[in-house]
């Protein structure tokens, strides 16, 4: 079965781990992740410039290894992550920013990577 996510929550929420930790399944099963949405505070998770505690999972980094590890697209709405601070490098310089924060395993992309994900996958699941 071929499966997107859409993660809405902040990396300090219980929702983005749980979104996480599903990937995490999902790609140790016989299934698999077409893409992972991140949309409104869920964008947070592509930030690079994210640190947590060290007694604390750093969200952004695991989501950039699960990319790495299972080929895994990780989008960011373009408008959430503007709207939130969260740039590629593009975007920084289109909006005359002095530094891009974007993990490079994460692209900005415009809502119809969302619906893509929504058609071309046999489940659309969201957390947050």
């Amino acid at each position: 079965m071929k499966l997107s996510l859409g993660v809405y929550a902040p990396p300090s929420s219980p929702a983005a781990y749980n979104a996480y930790r599903f990937a995490q399944a999902v790609t140790e099963s016989s299934n698999e992740i077409y893409k992972i949405f991140f949309y409104f505070d869920g964008v947070y998770n592509g930030n690079s410039l994210a640190t947590p505690p060290s007694d604390e999972v750093n969200l952004p980094e695991a989501w950039a290894e699960l990319a790495n590890n299972h080929q895994v697209e990780l989008c960011v709405c373009i408008a959430a992550g503007i709207r939130r601070g969260i740039l590629d490098a593009d975007e920084a310089t289109r909006n005359h920013k002095h530094c891009a924060n974007l993990n490079d395993k994460f692209q900005i992309v415009g809502l119809g990577q969302l619906l893509d994900a929504a058609v071309k996958s046999d489940r659309f699941v969201t957390f947050g």
